[in-house]
């Protein structure tokens, strides 16, 4: 028999009896109450089945089945009836406890007596949430010159309200809103020095909520004394701005002059290179010192606080015609740094000077190389690692070779002793240096 009355109910459905158009009642209740929904029978002793649908999609939510004497509920809908639905064994009307709003919609009833429907009801129901009070608050700055006074007034996640200002007990304005947890605001301008009461009302069918309007807490004007701290403040202000700005230029200015000067430290002019044997007498690059001997020249620029820098001269030996790398030995230069290379032809006399011929400004993205007979589209220089390469060796170009890499507050230098490859000379000297003023 219940299968006999469930083909009876997809027969129904299929065949549209829930689509039948026939009067909607309204029925309004407050969140968190218990409503009836009212079939107006006194008995249903002969109705074979009593069915009770929600929403559009007719999902059926709860039944009485006569023929088995069997009241049924229905958990479907992500469970939003579940422990909410009672239903009149009598009357068939249904019960809906603890409402919330996911239960505002379409509810259907219908009545099935011998095989035949009777003409359903169908009840919408809207269910209202409780009302929170309204905010009332300013568009204004804190202190205006204006004679008016903007305010808004607004309320949060509502449904089925509306939201009303007053001036006493005369409407002003409003909005309503039939959707379900919306935001509302509604604008209003007074003036300063209106004396009037004003009020924001939020309602829907069963309460409200309002809001009166202190004028004098959320509306003032400003006094000569607050214009003039006002406008002392905001000399100040801008006075500061031209300083930091004023500061800033300076310290700009300062630092790449600095930088700058940090570049010409060591002029590019010439400087002079003695080197010296075990004895302290001038000798030719070919003839080593001890490693980590001083000579009595050096000791006398010491004591006379002389500026001595002093360094290690790698010796690297090439062939005629060859080309020959001298490595910096870093891997990459920054931004800062200033590479130089100077020559001296040590081999000619015994105090030599040195001269620029070549350079690399990073910063500046300047290129120098040095173009006489002697060095002309010979030389090469490493943008990455500020290594020179000196291509077609000739005799001119044996000599010494100093390297600078400059930036601000350091300062590393090197010099290389190119001469001619001899296999029978044990290569890979090591002299010290000084440099003279």
């Amino acid at each position: 028999m219940e299968t006999f009355v469930l083909f009876l109910l997809v027969t129904l459905l299929v065949d549209g009896v829930f689509g039948y158009t026939d009067e909607v009642k309204s029925v309004s209740v407050m969140e968190g109450d218990s409503v009836t929904l009212y079939t107006d029978l006194t008995e249903i002793k002969k109705a074979d089945l009593i069915l009770w649908t929600f929403g559009s999609e007719n999902t059926r939510i709860a039944q009485i089945n006569r023929l088995i004497n069997k009241i049924s509920y229905y958990d479907v809908l992500d469970g939003r009836f579940r422990d909410r639905l009672k239903l009149d064994h009598q009357t068939g009307s249904l019960i809906i406890t603890d409402i919330t709003t996911q239960h505002t919609g379409l509810y259907g009833f219908l009545q099935i007596i011998g095989e035949k429907q009777v003409t359903p009801k169908k009840f919408s129901v809207i269910v209202s949430a409780r009302l929170s009070v309204p905010v009332i608050s300013s568009n204004s700055s804190q202190c205006s010159s204006s004679s008016n006074c903007s305010l808004v007034c607004s309320v949060v996640n509502v449904g089925h309200v509306t939201l009303s200002w007053y001036k006493g007990n005369r409407l002003l304005s409003r909005i309503s809103v039939s959707d379900l947890s919306i935001s509302l605001s509604l604008p209003l301008e007074v003036e300063y020095q209106d004396k009037n009461s004003y009020s924001c009302v939020l309602n829907n069918p069963f309460s409200n909520q309002t809001q009166h309007l202190d004028i004098s807490q959320l509306c003032h004007t400003c006094s000569a004394s607050d214009s003039s701290t006002l406008y002392i403040v905001l000399g100040c202000l801008s006075a500061l701005a031209v300083v930091a700005v004023l500061c800033g230029i300076v310290y700009y200015y300062h630092h790449r002059r600095s930088k700058q000067a940090g570049h010409q430290s060591q002029p590019d002019g010439e400087e002079n290179i003695r080197l010296t044997d075990v004895t302290g007498n001038a000798g030719d690059a070919n003839r080593p010192n001890i490693a980590g001997a001083e000579t009595p020249d050096q000791e006398r620029h010491s004591q006379n606080n002389t500026f001595v820098e002093k360094d290690e001269i790698k010796s690297v030996s090439a062939m005629v015609g060859e080309t020959v790398t001298l490595h910096t030995d870093v891997t990459e230069i920054q931004e800062d740094e200033l590479i130089r290379w100077k020559f001296a032809d040590s081999k000619v006399c015994k105090l030599a000077e040195f001269f620029v011929i070549a350079k690399w400004d990073k910063t500046n993205n300047e290129e120098y190389l040095h173009d006489d007979n002697k060095f002309k589209d010979r030389l090469h220089l490493d943008h990455d690692t500020g290594s020179l390469v000196i291509t077609n060796i000739t005799p001119e170009h044996y000599g010494h070779y100093k390297l600078h890499i400059t930036s601000e507050g350091q300062k590393i230098s090197k010099t290389f002793n190119l001469i001619a490859h001899d296999p029978k000379k044990r290569q890979g000297t090591i002299l010290r240096r000084e440099t003279c003023p």
